[in-house]
């Protein structure tokens, strides 16, 4: 069983960046790749990145394209969404998602029906 463990979360001001990190506790990660969600309070999970593991290749929701860099570092087994240029519409609970299976696309790290591990969640709130 693979825990995420999510940090990085809090309060900036609009125009501010923020960092988020991901580590699967317990042991290596070596599944095909891992997703960061959010969601808003009376909205569903949205999707934001993803990147797999192996190659590193990354995929971006819309609304964050430009703005959001996700990374993996192998050697720390740590997954990173930076934020820059934040906005009060950022704000929500930003999830990291773990998928085991490989995938024949890519774009299959955008549905979150296709992760196996979810972490419990952390706040990010934008101040205008």
């Amino acid at each position: 069983q693979v825990q995420l463990v999510e940090s990085g979360g809090g309060l900036v001001q609009a125009g501010g960046s923020l960092g988020l990190s991901c580590a699967p506790s317990g042991r290596a990660f070596s599944g095909y790749g891992m997703g960061w969600f959010r969601q808003a309070p009376g909205k569903e999970r949205e999707f934001v990145a993803a990147i797999t593991w192996t190659t590193g290749n990354t995929l971006y929701g819309n609304s964050v394209k430009g703005r959001f860099t996700i990374s993996r570092d192998k050697a720390k087994n740590t997954v990173y969404l930076q934020m820059n240029s934040l906005t009060p519409e950022d704000t929500a609970v930003y999830y990291c998602a773990a998928r085991n299976n490989f995938a024949q696309s890519l774009l299959s790290l955008i549905d979150p029906s296709n992760y196996n591990y979810w972490g419990q969640g952390t706040q990010v709130t934008v101040s205008s």
